[in-house]
């Protein structure tokens, strides 16, 4: 029988308050945590319709946005989303829906279905029929990627599957291994442009493993991957006490990664596991991991209860940091140009610090150790346009995009679409101009 497809994090929602109260009590509140209301605000312009994660919202759950340019006119360009087992949606930039697209469904009764985790874009592929973008996702039902081309003229919808029918999963070995959902999660795409080969990184549910993936075309016009290495973070920390941490949760789950994005400046590697902080590291997967900042809860000690399914913590010994609560989530990056044309770019490594709902701005420049610039919050616009509130995936685009953002556009999950219905899952992405979010990051 396949296990709940249902998203909890680690520390799980309850689990996470349960936690941070424990650790408040212990923390001074001068203890350099920075508070959330303290951070400057921007407000949406735009929210895409909610989805319910409900069998009549057909179990759509909005995760993780991608931002797609059309060069022929800016105008018309499209945001492309996952809603989980509610499949792929595909919103213009006045955030209305375009079109659907049905994750597939169990190839068995007791199968997992189709589940959309992330998704990224490559441009220019070639294909047989020319070169072409599309948009990846992780299949975290089927432990596959899937990839669809785009083309804003097509009568059907943007979006036309080319999936390699032959694509293999990506972790696991058997369906009933699918089963189990330790299976592709997080995703970033990146080109090398001393091959121009194209690469997916792709991170395992509930372990540390990252897999480089390939992507291949075929003589048919669909597009598969192989794999070329994978890579395992730690799941145990060594702290400065002498003590060993790892951070709670249930029984056999290890500190996953899912939000991940690809300077392609550098091939530089940004991955977010959750419960720890976030590390960089050289896309190919070669080399030393570094961490680039920890949450807050890093070597907190917590105990699992399985009688509550929460993990209860103890005293915090210090050693986490200031900026992140977790779940570190949703990372993207702000490319402002090539800089002094060092191979590093100026900008921002944006990342969504999920447990305070609030957003990390990092320096993109490795010069400067990916320095904390400053943060902001997504708040409410209106009593019918809110902000962002626990934000998985978060994409950001700085290039004029038309009339309707002439500066940039930043797309971030909402996980509390607000007002509606409070004992139905209501989920959705708000659109923010990025002109506010500079001018917030640059106060």
């Amino acid at each position: 029988m396949v296990k709940s497809l249902r998203h909890r994090p680690a520390w799980g929602r309850g689990a996470l308050v349960t936690a941070l109260v424990a650790v408040a009590a212990t923390v001074p509140l001068d203890s350099g945590a920075l508070a959330a209301t303290a951070l400057p605000a921007v407000e949406p312009r735009a929210e895409t319709p909610a989805l319910h994660d409900d069998d009549a919202g057909g179990n759509a759950d909005a995760d993780d946005p991608a931002i797609w340019r059309n060069p022929a006119d800016p105008d018309r360009s499209l945001v492309v989303a996952t809603a989980k087992q509610g499949g792929l949606r595909v919103y213009d930039l006045h955030a209305r829906e375009v079109q659907s697209v049905a994750a597939p469904a169990a190839p068995g009764p007791d199968d997992a279905p189709g589940r959309f985790n992330n998704v990224d874009l490559v441009h220019g592929l070639r294909l047989p029929s020319g070169r072409a973008d599309l948009a990846v996702t992780s299949d975290r039902g089927s432990d596959r990627l899937r990839v669809y081309r785009i083309d804003r003229e097509r009568s059907g919808g943007p979006l036309t599957d080319v999936t390699d029918p032959s694509a293999a999963p990506v972790f696991s070995s058997s369906q009933e291994e699918i089963n189990e959902q330790r299976t592709a999660y997080g995703l970033a795409t990146w080109t090398d442009p001393s091959t121009g080969r194209s690469y997916a990184v792709v991170s395992q549910r509930e372990r540390t493993r990252i897999a480089l993936l390939e992507l291949t075309p075929k003589s048919d016009g669909t597009v598969g991957y192989r794999k070329v290495r994978t890579l395992d973070l730690p799941a145990d920390f060594r702290l400065p006490n002498g003590t060993s941490w790892s951070p709670c949760g249930e029984p056999g789950e290890l500190p996953q990664v899912e939000g991940m994005v690809v300077d392609p400046a550098n091939g530089t590697l940004y991955a977010g596991q959750e419960d720890v902080g976030i590390w960089r590291l050289r896309a190919d997967l070669t080399g030393k991991p570094q961490l680039v900042d920890k949450v807050r809860e890093y070597g907190v000690p917590a105990t699992y209860d399985p009688s509550t399914e929460e993990c209860a913590a103890g005293a915090d010994p210090g050693y986490g940091g200031k900026r992140l609560k977790a779940d570190v989530e949703g990372l993207t990056l702000l490319d402002e140009g090539d800089g002094d044309g060092d191979g590093e770019g100026d900008g921002y490594l944006l990342a969504s610090s999920q447990g305070d709902n609030t957003f990390a701005a990092y320096d993109r420049e490795l010069s400067d150790r990916n320095e904390y610039e400053g943060g902001f919050r997504v708040t409410a616009a209106s009593p019918a346009l809110d902000g962002s509130e626990e934000c998985d995936g978060a994409a950001v685009l700085n290039e004029p995009l038309g009339a309707t953002y002439p500066n940039g556009l930043l797309v971030v999950q909402d996980g509390h679409d607000a007002p509606g219905d409070a004992e139905r899952p209501s989920t959705g992405f708000k659109f923010v101009d990025l002109g506010d979010v500079l001018d917030a990051v640059d106060d």
